[in-house]
């Protein structure tokens, strides 16, 4: 048996893995031509009947022999008799076959008495569609292990094959496990989690041309699951085993996998994604991929999809459509992993950009927004903002190309927009949004910021970092930064100031932020810093992060704005009232994609979700302030 701790096994360990299955199908089946659509042939078609099956009019007209047309002349109209010289043809009907071509019956004069008058003559084969032009009886329509198109359906069928031999669809089994994981939104509670890898897991294998056997949750508990695995053995072509591959004292998928077979390898040099196993049960792949969803996406990729492609009989390679771009910002790695980094990707002044989402392997939100991957190699300690890299695109590079870039501070509004406004957004922060906008790497970065001096927002931080350039704010929404509280206000919080002399736990934005810059103005009208709240280093991307953290009792407070506080039902303190622009070059005003963006802002329908959140003011929406 092979080692079954958690290793760093190189990914190229999984080609080995791969090996052991190439060549292998999962059977074949005849079934009717119209059902095949998708499907890939396990031998090749061969045409029964030639298409068309006789000489065959391509136009309505008249059938006849192209040489006795040929004194036909504009100066000199040629007569012809009905059943002697031609006959009535319509489209499809068989041609005589005395007769070698078809003139149309626009060309066609006709004079009565069963006669008819042409000026021009025919050529052979005129409007004429020879037996077997299309397909000819017994030449090969389609080579095996081809993937039937619409197209490929018909010709098949043309050929007068009416069934097709084809590889059968492997049929993969999804066995997910842990004692907290339930099927149904409405068993969520207390140390309940709602079970959703399988609903992924069923939809990538049918994406790549298997389907999925979902079995019921098992519990953590190892000789359940190991029947389990028996089981879907017994009845699939390959099993998933979800979760309990880690090393933790409930994670008993190598235990298992092992009392059954052999395991390959236990732990990839990848990240996400490290728990994986490789295994044979009698023959069998079996991988245990592990619980997170962008754990479990990538390891899918990289192990199940290959294998469930090649069980499909289909032999051509799907090429990854890959882009370069300009990384927008520093990505660290470390030197023991190959990391697989979801971007967000956009075309500004004619570049391509690439922004890092957030890199948690249970951020599922991140594989919703990623438009592709960044991989780096585990001998890489990454990559410098600026720097050219490769991107696997998961979207068409064309859909890519028209959205508008969006970078800068979060706001639920941005979800609300993005929905009329093709767009791709990076939540990285005002001061984020700054800097992107500084290097060229947006065409709005929405910015809230604080002069501490004044008091005014956003119009003297443009002054500050675009000295030189002609910029503009679109103005936007006002809104309400204050304290969410867990609902009913429990700890009696009264203010910030309550708050931090309290020392009660605080849900903290991420450096850059807006709602950080006023967080730390706040606490500096104290005479403190970050040292007096408690939680202050550990950071959230967006409010409704932050909202969550209060309302999960991760924290007894947080900073962040009304709507949020709105949308999950949490008491809020109103602190601080702001306004959140968007900044835009005054030079990107005429693109297209800004212009939208502007239009939809003001629009009655826009206007109207707003009053559906609360908290929103939009006294001056869409007024272009020159700064």
């Amino acid at each position: 048996m092979r080692d079954r701790y958690i290793s760093n096994n190189p990914l190229e360990k999984i080609e080995d893995y791969l090996a052991l299955f190439r060549g292998r199908t999962a059977g074949v089946e005849i079934i009717p031509t119209e059902d095949a659509l998708g499907r890939v042939l396990s031998r090749a078609v061969y045409a029964k009947l030639c298409d068309p099956v006789y000489n065959a009019a391509a136009m309505d007209g008249i059938a006849v022999s192209s040489e006795a047309t040929a004194a036909a002349s504009e100066k000199n109209p040629l007569v012809l008799k009905e059943n002697e010289d031609f006959v009535y043809v319509n489209t499809g009907n068989s041609v005589p076959s005395r007769f070698d071509a078809v003139i149309m019956i626009e060309d066609v004069i006709d004079i009565g008495c069963g006669k008819v008058e042409i000026t021009s003559p025919a050529g052979s084969w005129q409007h004429v569609r020879v037996k077997g032009e299309s397909i000819v009886a017994g030449e090969m329509i389609l080579p095996s292990r081809r993937r039937i198109r619409p197209e490929d359906l018909a010709a098949i069928y043309a050929g007068g094959n009416t069934e097709v031999e084809v590889f059968r669809i492997p049929c993969v089994g999804v066995i997910t496990t842990g004692d907290e994981m339930v099927p149904r939104p409405e068993d969520v509670g207390e140390g309940k989690l709602l079970e959703s890898n399988s609903k992924l897991f069923s939809a990538l294998i049918k994406e790549c041309g298997g389907r999925a056997k979902v079995y019921p949750t098992v519990s953590d508990d190892p000789d359940a699951l190991t029947a389990a695995i028996n089981k879907a053995v017994d009845e699939c072509d390959a099993v998933i085993v979800n979760a309990g591959s880690s090393a933790g004292t409930k994670d008993f998928a190598g235990k298992a996998v092992s009392a059954l077979g052999e395991i390959y390898l236990h732990g990839l040099a990848a990240k996400p994604g490290k728990p994986t196993i490789l295994a044979t049960v009698r023959g069998k792949p079996v991988v245990g991929i592990p619980g997170y969803p962008v754990s479990a996406y990538i390891a899918f990729g990289l192990t199940v999809k290959p294998v469930v492609e090649a069980m499909t009989g289909c032999s051509a390679e799907k090429e990854e459509r890959t882009t370069e771009a300009i990384l927008t910002r520093n990505v660290v790695s470390s030197l023991k992993n190959t990391e697989f980094v979801r971007v967000s990707v956009g075309k500004v002044n004619g570049k391509l950009v690439a922004t890092p989402l957030e890199r948690g392997a249970a951020q599922i939100m991140s594989l919703v927004k990623a438009d592709g991957f960044l991989t780096v190699d585990r001998y890489s300690e990454g990559y410098a903002g600026g720097s050219k890299v490769e991107i696997a695109l998961r979207k068409p590079l064309g859909e890519i190309e028209k959205n508008l870039v969006v970078i800068g501070s979060n706001d639920l509004i941005i979800d609300v927009i993005g929905e009329h406004v093709p767009l791709t957004s990076a939540h990285v922060g005002s001061m984020g949004g700054i800097v992107a906008m500084q290097k060229g790497e947006c065409h709005i970065a929405p910015i809230h910021l604080l002069d501490p001096e004044t008091g005014e927002y956003n119009i003297p931080a443009v002054r500050k970092y675009f000295p030189n350039e002609k910029m503009v704010l679109i103005k936007g929404v006002g809104r309400t930064q204050g304290l969410m509280l867990p609902k009913g206000n429990p700890l009696g919080i009264t203010s910030f100031e309550d708050a931090v002399m309290r020392r009660l736990r605080f849900a903290n934005r991420q450096r850059g932020a807006g709602t950080r810059i006023l967080t730390d103005y706040l606490l500096a009208g104290l005479g403190k810093d970050g040292a007096a709240l408690k939680g202050y280093d550990k950071e959230f991307s967006t409010h409704l992060a932050v909202g969550m953290a209060v309302e999960s009792g991760a924290a007894d407070f947080g900073m962040g704005v009304g709507s949020a506080a709105n949308t999950l039902a949490l008491d809020f303190i109103p602190v601080y009232d702001e306004e959140y622009d968007f900044l835009v070059r005054e030079s990107d005003l005429g693109d297209e994609r800004v212009r939208k963006f502007a239009d939809y802002i003001v629009s009655a329908d826009f206007l109207a979700k707003l009053k559906e959140f609360g908290d929103y003011t939009a006294p001056r929406i869409g007024e272009i302030v020159r700064c």
